[in-house]
């Protein structure tokens, strides 16, 4: 074993041994990437993006959804030009790792980290509530659920690569038709006037409608930013998969971008339709957890909601599976290069799946559930809106939060690519450029400015705090002494002297 050290940290080059304990296999194609992407952000699309109108009306939530689906844009031409260009499972902290180096590497990986470890619990949450709701099982016994789905979906997950994908096309294509259903159904019961435009500037019902597009103004419009991103949260994910994906630079863009294409058209109708079914109206979805079940309740009455609530409940599912997918590669690619203790990288035997990765990750997102659940006496379905100081709240910030902050070194990741690394292989280019990624860094920014207006939000930050200070720690104590030349470390130094 060589070792070299170069800014600031030591490598320890690994013999072929350690890296035959860490292989993957090569499953995905265009539409498995499609699967990935789509089916990680389709739970948004059933609920968590509705909070937006009591913000800033119908007419603050279309604008501040479009303003955001800019953001998403920008960031998804970004990572389908530097995936292919850089295909290894490490995709953000691989990119930030060439371009700013090991602690910007280590850094935006930690970032993204808070996202991938905790956004699944945030849907376990909204799980548990669907569940419970359907069933009427006792909210006591909601723990023992969560630990149940992690615990099946882990499975799907580890039995291998093409058992996963498989699962992820099967689920994510429900969740479509469940929402194609339902637009249909929505479509010649929309009274738009009376029931989107009903909410006054005071933030009352208008009982008669033609209210203000933006009843709180302009402020309201950017106050809303947060929820919009729930419509496309966790598209960033698909280049984690680079090195499962049988062709990633010829697949690896045209997945991405086919689903970001799906997601701003379903997004689009969402916002439009769901407010306008009479009976319904964007006051009373600006509360509700279950913004879809209350149209469909609207459209066919009581009865129909349990069957629709199952759909619901797989689009939940359908993102739960593709994030614990993307929090295993996540871990691994980060553990493989050692930033990570070393060990958390190696792949099943048989299975070829980073198992330990998955596992440890589930644990620690499943722990702080408990510890959050415990701590404040228990909860129930309703514990889950935003605002309220309880487990969903605090989690679902933390994890946007890390959000935020990993697209910004994303998008800044990319600028730098561009002008220092102008001559690497890019089989995809970003049509919006560097332009389009300073319009993702800025909007991220605002977004992050907003989200601490709300003083919960606080809770999660200081939580996100936390965890990046240990991190950073590990990393300034021991990790930088204990890293491996894994593909993306043997691409940024390869690449150190052409910048």
């Amino acid at each position: 074993m060589a070792d070299t050290s170069a800014g600031g940290v030591k490598y320890a080059k690994q013999d072929s041994s350690y890296f035959a304990k860490r292989g993957l296999q090569r499953y995905a194609g265009i539409w498995s990437l499609w699967a990935l992407g789509v089916g990680a952000v389709i739970s948004g699309h059933f609920s968590g993006w509705n909070f937006g109108f009591a913000t800033g009306g119908w007419g603050g939530m279309l604008v501040a959804g479009a303003i955001i689906a800019i953001m998403y844009l920008g960031l998804t031409f970004s990572i389908a030009e530097m995936s292919p260009a850089l295909p290894h499972t490490g995709a953000a902290y691989s990119f930030a790792r060439t371009s700013m180096g090991p602690w910007g590497g280590f850094i935006t990986g930690l970032f993204e980290n808070v996202e991938y470890v905790l956004t699944p619990a945030v849907i376990c949450t909204f799980i548990s509530a669907y569940f419970g709701s359907i069933t009427g099982l006792d909210t006591a016994y909601y723990p023992v659920l969560w630990v149940v789905f992690y615990a099946i979906f882990l499975a799907l997950n580890i039995f291998g690569v093409a058992l996963s994908y498989k699962v992820t096309l099967a689920v994510t294509l429900i969740s479509l038709a469940g929402l194609a259903f339902f637009y249909i159904s929505a479509i010649p019961n929309i009274d738009f006037s009376r029931w989107a435009l009903n909410i006054a500037p005071d933030g009352s019902e208008l009982p008669e409608g033609g209210g203000s597009w933006f009843p709180t103004g302009f402020s309201g419009v950017l106050a809303t930013l947060p929820f919009a991103v729930w419509l496309f949260l966790a598209i960033e994910q698909v280049p984690l998969a680079a090195e499962e994906s049988v062709d990633p630079k010829r697949d690896m863009p045209k997945g991405i971008m086919l689903g970001f294409t799906t997601l701003l058209l379903s997004a689009f109708l969402v916002v439009f339709l769901n407010p306008s079914i009479a009976g319904v109206g964007s006051h009373a979805l600006g509360s509700s957890l279950e913004p879809a079940l209350d149209g469909i309740r609207a459209i066919y009455g009581d009865a129909a909601a349990p069957i629709f609530g199952v759909v619901a409940l797989i689009g939940l599912v359908a993102s739960f599976h593709t994030i614990l997918y993307a929090q295993g590669r996540q871990v691994y690619s980060l553990s493989r290069a050692g930033y990570f203790p070393s060990g958390l990288s190696v792949t099943h035997d048989k299975y070829k799946t980073p198992h330990i990765a998955m596992i440890s990750g589930a644990v620690l997102g499943l722990g702080v559930m408990l510890v959050i659940w415990f701590v404040n006496g228990g909860g129930g379905p309703g514990e889950t809106q935003l605002g309220d100081d309880i487990i969903g709240s605090v989690l679902l910030n933390m994890a946007v939060f890390g959000a935020m902050l990993s697209y910004i070194m994303q998008a800044v990741s990319f600028i730098i690519l561009r002008r220092n690394l102008p001559n690497i292989e890019r089989p995809f280019r970003s049509p919006v450029g560097i332009p389009g990624a300073l319009l993702t860094v800025i909007i991220a920014a605002v977004t992050l400015f907003y989200q601490v207006q709300d003083p919960n939000f606080f809770r999660g930050v200081i939580w996100v705090i936390v965890w990046c200070a240990v991190g950073i720690a590990y990393f300034a104590l021991i990790g930088r002494n204990k890293l491996i030349l894994s593909p993306e470390e043997e691409f940024a130094l390869e690449h150190k002297n052409k910048a």
